[in-house]
């Protein structure tokens, strides 16, 4: 697989990767809401299932690292390293300071990952050499 074929597939891995970190945050409540109301201890979240956010996080990173080296709108790239910090702050903050940002913030810096993939995918993918050395230097 060369390298072109490798970064085009990084869109979809992170805009997949996202969306199952938006679904995780949408079935979370769910899932310990129904389990609160069948049993009257215990409702937090287990370690394992905070831990999914950290991998989600991890893929995602990784993800767009590689998109960015192939990207040709700057600004995609800055918004995806943006949004992946904010993404990064709130799943923190979520850990260790529950209670100071809504859960629902996280969505905000997910959607937004997935849409920027998608629109790199479809946008701003170099397919060629020259295209690559224009968009970095």
């Amino acid at each position: 697989m060369n390298k072109i074929q490798l970064e085009s597939k990084s869109d979809l891995v992170g805009a997949f990767a996202s969306g199952l970190c938006m679904i995780h945050c949408l079935a979370t409540p769910l899932i310990f809401i129904s389990k609160a109301c069948s049993a009257v201890c215990c409702s937090a979240a287990p370690v394992w299932w905070q831990s999914i956010d950290y991998l989600f996080v991890l893929v995602s990173g990784f993800a767009i690292y590689h998109v960015s080296k192939n990207s040709s709108n700057r600004l995609v790239r800055i918004g995806l390293y943006v949004s992946w910090v904010l993404l990064l702050f709130t799943v923190l903050m979520g850990s260790f300071f529950p209670l100071v940002l809504p859960e629902s913030f996280m969505y905000v810096p997910s959607l937004s990952i997935v849409a920027l993939h998608l629109y790199n995918y479809r946008y701003c993918r170099c397919d060629d050499d020259y295209c690559l050395n224009e968009a970095i230097g």
